[in-house]
């Protein structure tokens, strides 16, 4: 929760949405992947085989630019080959880092969400 609250881009516009029970509901039907090293923690990521989408893929701004997303990446990407997708699906702001960087991992441009994001989707 520390590293969604502190990134600087694609901020949740209302926390509440995302309390700490969402985590807790959330690992009894996936995992949250973690990138730590000696110091703490600087990223997670986690896909959501319910609906096939990668729920979050967020790096502590302090750590951003050391290739701690694309590490993370591919295990949230495996859980969803395992639970069944040949498909993954997101959504991030329109013209941010997010975006840039999922278009370089090979996503392709899927339309503009209801709520303004940009979709993307990978085949698996």
């Amino acid at each position: 929760m520390r590293i969604r609250a502190a990134v600087q881009e694609n901020r949740l516009n209302d926390p509440s949405r995302v309390p700490a029970s969402a985590y807790q509901e959330f690992l009894a039907v996936s995992r949250i992947w973690l990138f730590e090293d000696e110091t703490g923690i600087h990223g997670f990521a986690a896909a959501d085989p319910r609906d096939g989408s990668i729920w979050a893929l967020f790096i502590d701004p302090a750590a951003e630019g050391r290739g701690i997303g694309k590490a993370l990446l591919p295990y949230a990407l495996d859980d969803l080959r395992t639970g069944g997708w040949t498909q993954a699906h997101l959504s991030t702001g329109p013209g941010t880092r997010a975006d840039t960087f999922y278009r370089r991992q090979g996503w392709e441009p899927a339309g503009m969400t209801e709520g303004g994001e940009q979709g993307f989707v990978r085949a698996l």
